[in-house]
This record gives C-alpha cells, sequence and structure tokens, in this order.
C-alpha cells in the first residue's frame, strides 16, 4: 500500500529511465549497509521447501525470478536477491558494449499497466560485467546473451560465442536472445536455419570456457511468433540438446491498449511488455508444453501480475516465472506476494507443492478424456 500510494506516485514524476536509475541505485546503497541486507532478507524471502523446485540442476527457493532488463550490467543482482527472488537473470550483455539507442526510449502506459523500451541492449558488455558475476553467491543466477549491433548478421553466432565464452564460467545458465525488437534484425535470428549456428557456437564456447561442462542454454522467443514457427523452435530446442526456453520477450503488437493511441504513437517503436502480453505469452508457453512435454524448462515472462498470473503458468508447464514490469508497478513486496500466492493456489487445488503442479493443466489437455480410447 505504500509503494502503491506514495512511492510509486513520486517515482512515476520521474522520467521512466531516470527514475530506474535512482531507485536501483537507492537499493543497492541501501542493501550495502551493514545488516540491512540479511535483515531484509529474512524478512522477505519465502523459504517454505514446498516452493522448492529444480531447474537447470539447481535448487530455487521459489520459482518466482527477476527477468533480463532491469540489471543490464550485473551491478546489482545480489542486492535485487535480497528481495525474496529464487533467481535473478542478468543481460542483456553483448561482445562489445553499446550505449544503446537514443533517449528516450522507455515509456510507461500506466492505463495498461505496460511499458514500450527500445533500449537496444545498452551495456558495458560481456568482458566489463565478466568479474562482477564471479562474485560468490546463494542464489541461481542466469545470464542473457545478445547479439552486438555493430556486428553483421553473418557473424552473429561468433558474437553469441564471444560472450558466452566469457561468461559461461560463471553462471547457473545461459539464455540467447534472438528476440527483441530493438536491434535491427535480430529477430530474424529466431528462423531455426539461422538459429541452429548461433546456438551451436555458444555451446561449444561455454563448454570450452568451462573444461567440457557447459551451463545449461535456453533460448528466449517473442510473443509474435507464429504458431508453426514456435513448435519449430521447440523442436530445434530439444534436437540440440538445450536445456530449456523463455516464452516469452516483448511484444511489437499494440492491440487492445487502453492508452490513448495518440499517446501510444508518441511512443514510437519499441517493445511492449506487462499486462497486455498476458494472453499471447500464456498461450505459447502451453503451446511448448504440448510440443515438447517435460523435456525442456520452460521459464514464463510476459504478463504476470499477480499470483494467479504465475499459478496459471506453473500448471500450464512453465518451472520458472519471471517479473519484470509488474515489479516496477507493484514494488519490492511483489516478489514475496506472489511466492506466498502460489502456496495458497497448491494448498487449495490439493498439491503437496508447488513443483507436483507444473505442467498439470497441459498434461491433462494431452492425456486422453477417460470416456475416450487412448490412441495408439
Amino acid at each position: 500500500m505504500i509503494y502503491r500510494h506514495l512511492v510509486r506516485p513520486l517515482f512515476f514524476r520521474v522520467e521512466p529511465e531516470r527514475a530506474h536509475h535512482v531507485a536501483f541505485g537507492g537499493l543497492r546503497a541501501v542493501m550495502a549497509i551493514p545488516g540491512v541486507g540479511a535483515l531484509t532478507e529474512a524478512l522477505l524471502a519465502p523459504r517454505d521447501p514446498r516452493l522448492a523446485v529444480e531447474a537447470f540442476g539447481k535448487r530455487f527457493a521459489t520459482p518466482i525470478g527477476l527477468a533480463a532488463g532491469f540489471d543490464k550490467d550485473a551491478i546489482g543482482h545480489h542486492a535485487l536477491a535480497r528481495l525474496g527472488f529464487g533467481h535473478v537473470e542478468i543481460g542483456t550483455l553483448t561482445a562489445h558494449a553499446q550505449p544503446g539507442n537514443p533517449r528516450p526510449r522507455l515509456f510507461r502506459l500506466s492505463a495498461d499497466r505496460a511499458l514500450i523500451n527500445r533500449m537496444g541492449f545498452n551495456n558495458e558488455g560481456s568482458a566489463a560485467a565478466a568479474p562482477r558475476l564471479a562474485r560468490p553467491r546463494t542464489f541461481p543466477l542466469g545470464v542473457n546473451l545478445g547479439k552486438s549491433k555493430i556486428t553483421p548478421e553473418a557473424e552473429a553466432p561468433s558474437d553469441y560465442a564471444t560472450s558466452a565464452r566469457r561468461v559461461a564460467p560463471h553462471a547457473d545458465y545461459l539464455v540467447v536472445n534472438v528476440s527483441s525488437p530493438n536491434t535491427p534484425g535480430l529477430r530474424d535470428l529466431q528462423a531455426v536455419d539461422k538459429l541452429r549456428p548461433i546456438l551451436a557456437a555458444v555451446r561449444e564456447a561455454a563448454a570450452d570456457a568451462c573444461d567440457g561442462a557447459s551451463p545449461p542454454i535456453c533460448v528466449k522467443i517473442a510473443p509474435d511468433l507464429s504458431d508453426d514457427d514456435v513448435d519449430a523452435v521447440a523442436d530445434l530446442a530439444l534436437e540440440l540438446g538445450l536445456a530449456g526456453i523463455v516464452a516469452t520477450n516483448t511484444t511489437i503488437s499494440r492491440a487492445g491498449l487502453r492508452t490513448d493511441p495518440a499517446i501510444v504513437a508518441a511512443c514510437g517503436a519499441g517493445g511492449l511488455s506487462g499486462a497486455p502480453l498476458k494472453a499471447r505469452a500464456l498461450s505459447v508457453l502451453a503451446r511448448l508444453r504440448r510440443r515438447a512435454g517435460p523435456r525442456l524448462v520452460l521459464v514464463a515472462a510476459g504478463g504476470v501480475e499477480d499470483a494467479a498470473d504465475a499459478w496459471a503458468r506453473i500448471r500450464a508447464g512453465a518451472t520458472l516465472v519471471q517479473i519484470y514490469t509488474s515489479f516496477i508497478y507493484g514494488g519490492p513486496l511483489l516478489p514475496r506476494r506472489l511466492a506466498l500466492g502460489l502456496l495458497a493456489h497448491a494448498e487449495r487445488e490439493g498439491f503437496a507443492t508447488v513443483a507436483a503442479a507444473i505442467g498439470a493443466e497441459a498434461d491433462t489437455a494431452r492425456a486422453p478424456a477417460s470416456d475416450q480410447p487412448a490412441r495408439s
């Protein structure tokens, strides 16, 4: 209540990107005060074992994590984890440092509980982030990798591989991001013929950097893919032995928004995130589960605002659920609320643990009806 009625209105008077830097800087400063970080974690981080899930060979204390984009340069992931996130995904990192697109490049659509961004992978580069990633930690960490803007499409595999080689020893999992709409031509790399060599190069580079033991590799896809293309990416992930898929990134669609169309148009190009993605992101997730079953770890992102949304993702097949835009609108207590809400849903529906509900909806849909003969 304090955040919604006092803190958020103050921050929302400030230009969005500046507000982000002020808030994130303030969080890091507060958590650096001796004893404050540990106390915050003790108060906010849920520790009920029924919340824990297994993914990528690691134990996650809660399925709720922070999506890539908030901590682009791995400067505050320790502070963020203290808020009760079960994991943090940093990045997107690129092989070359780059300033991103010109400002303004981040916009709020408050009527839609949404954001539009065209940040353009602004970051200091994977070489600068690697030493910060090497710091000891007690929580799972994902590293999101993108293509440098200056790198031609033909050299994309080596560009991704350069970053993978630098950060793989410090990551619990890697995410190959080919779905941001803010780097020209990037989404074209989701086509399987272009994606295959990128994923192969990342896997080889990561394995070389880790003496053959590459961290698990995922690919992050857009909600704007056709259903056939979603299936094709799932098939490719299985073919190449990837660990999972992150579904989904932001959308270029502006359909169904409540915000004045003139205001939306003034924001210009960019990826839309938040509540408007809810239905499509869930649909893509469910389709991936139907296609791949439990063979891939599915990480749900896009439109998750409350515990009911998170629970729907779990039942649809997600092992992990990430938030970003709702964290901006909901505040620092949201990770805890979502996690405890998952427990409440599990108890109500008779699941002993949250993990037991993973894919329950999708697997029921896949099974033959009780009054129908099973197909051979």
